[in-house]
């Protein structure tokens, strides 16, 4: 690389940010699970913005096929502009930010607080405002972030978070694959994806698309083609993509489709196979797909 950013040089520091969570927090995540445990909560809410909000995303798909357990996305606003009080009593909130400062985020985690709810922070420092706003605090520990596009951080979020679910569920072998994630994303920081990166050439918009998790990882990297590379990127449900902002769609339009290996996989090749047929340029992270290309990943 001839000119390396220093968010390169972070999204390079992933494996050992996580592999340090994994070492100094899993005890703190061990007893924020056994807390939800004894509290049994009806359903779960997160507060979160941005790139922390797709994290909530993600979780939400987790919380629900793992533990049958809804989790619903409440707007900051409710209690910062608003000041609605919620009725919250028997329920846990889980509030993401790298920060821990952003007032609004605060304010609904400490308003859910009020309202009987069992209030969890997920944070880089332990000591800002929305820990102490929190019943409980896990440090995602993943060093200064210093680039204006969060990279660590999120993975780091979204890895606390996922423990969270796996020991509150008790699932061993889900716990043994995050316990292997520092070395598989050692590994994926070398992939490149260079034919990918030639079909954006020239295009100033893209579609990325997901299902289930996928989707919330489709909405984070269309934020990253926003901040990074000034493309207008839209992310889409593939459950929707075909339902109005396909028209849109000409020959070359780069499209990405995050598709991993869970029940929705055959769902998003069908879609990259619709799109692919339109003259589309299509790239999708598994093979399979006729008319687009496949991307490699790490398993």
């Amino acid at each position: 690389m001839e000119h390396e950013t220093r968010m390169h040089r972070e999204v390079l520091e992933i494996p050992d940010a996580v592999a340090r969570l994994l070492q100094e927090e899993s005890a703190g995540i061990a007893a924020a699970a056994q807390a939800l445990r004894d509290l049994s909560p009806a359903f779960l809410i997160s507060v979160a913005r941005g790139s922390s909000d797709h994290v909530a995303t993600y979780l939400k798909y987790a919380s629900e096929l793992m533990l049958g357990l809804p989790m619903a996305s409440v707007g900051p606003s409710v209690a910062s502009i608003y000041h609605a009080p919620l009725q919250l009593r028997g329920a846990a909130c889980i509030a993401i930010s790298q920060s821990g400062q952003s007032p609004d985020i605060v304010d609904m985690a400490s308003a859910a607080r009020k309202s009987g709810a069992l209030s969890l922070a997920i944070t880089n420092d332990p000591g800002a405002p929305l820990a102490r706003a929190s019943d409980r605090v896990l440090d995602i520990r993943a060093g200064a972030e210093r680039s204006v596009a969060a990279t660590k951080t999120v993975v780091n979020s979204a890895v606390a978070g996922l423990l969270l679910l796996a020991e509150w569920k008790g699932d061993a072998d889900l716990k043994r694959a995050i316990f292997a994630l520092p070395e598989a994303l050692a590994r994926a920081t070398a992939l490149e994806w260079p034919a990918f990166r030639e079909a954006l050439a020239g295009h100033s918009s893209l579609f990325t698309l997901g299902r289930g998790p996928g989707f919330a990882i489709s909405n984070e990297a269309a934020l990253k083609f926003k901040e990074t590379c000034q493309i207008h990127a839209e992310s889409y449900s593939s459950a929707e993509v075909m339902h109005g902002p396909v028209s849109i769609i000409e020959r070359g339009f780069p499209t990405l489709i995050m598709a991993a290996d869970d029940a929705a996989k055959p769902g998003l090749i069908e879609v990259a196979e619709k799109i692919g047929a339109s003259g589309a340029q299509v790239f999708i992270t598994a093979s399979g797909a006729g008319g687009a290309g496949c991307l490699e990943v790490v398993r």
